[in-house]
């Protein structure tokens, strides 16, 4: 498992040029306010195409939206009539995304807790980039609280493993195998370059009633 983010990941674009120009133009941003954590491009082609697949009146969400190079492969794959949002707890860079996503309707980012993203739902799809994953000592999300029934949840920065169950630092990756063996999900991973590998997460439950 890697850290919350990828390391260094706004370097990974220096020589990518087939870049949409949101996804562009945030990562000069991201560069410009010197934020060295956004997705891999290989992650954000994933996102791409994932956001496709939400219909109209669906709803996307993102924790840990930073400088808003995730959110823009996810607008840019996005169809008309889908509605992103994405949450930052640092007020600079929600600034900084707001001014990338400006000309955009139907994309919002709000300044706060991760937690907070759940009032937006529930999600046809979640991408759980801050907060949310149980990767640190907060605890996971739960799905029937966040997704619509058959709504995917995404979680990037993790290493391959070609063992079982996979591993982090020499002991059972917890973190991992939660969303891989939840029983509300239909979790897979997915190896997106030789070194990265994001988990998928149908879920097949029924939504918590409010």
């Amino acid at each position: 498992m890697l850290d919350a983010m990828a390391i260094d990941g706004t370097a990974a674009y220096d020589d990518v040029e087939d870049l949409p120009p949101l996804v562009r133009q945030a990562v000069e941003v991201a560069i410009l306010e010197g934020f060295t954590n956004s997705c891999l491009p290989s992650h954000g082609r994933l996102l791409q195409v994932l956001a496709g697949g939400v219909g109209e009146g669906g709803v996307i969400g993102e924790t840990g939206t930073g400088c808003g190079v995730g959110l823009a492969w996810l607008a840019s794959g996005a169809r008309g009539g889908v509605r992103l949002v994405g949450v930052e707890r640092d007020a600079r860079l929600v600034e900084a995304t707001r001014s990338v996503m400006s000309d955009l309707q139907g994309v919002t980012i709000v300044n706060g807790d991760w937690r907070q993203l759940r009032a937006s739902g529930p999600f046809d799809l979640l991408v759980l980039d801050g907060g949310g994953q149980g990767k640190t000592e907060e605890p996971p999300i739960s799905p029937p609280d966040w997704l619509r029934p058959g709504g995917l949840v995404v979680l990037d920065d993790f290493t391959p493993s070609t063992t079982w169950p996979p591993l982090h630092d020499g002991q059972p990756d917890e973190a991992r195998l939660h969303w891989l063996r939840h029983p509300q999900l239909l979790a897979t991973q997915v190896r997106t370059q030789p070194d990265a590998v994001t988990v998928l997460g149908t879920f097949i439950g029924e939504r918590s009633v409010p």
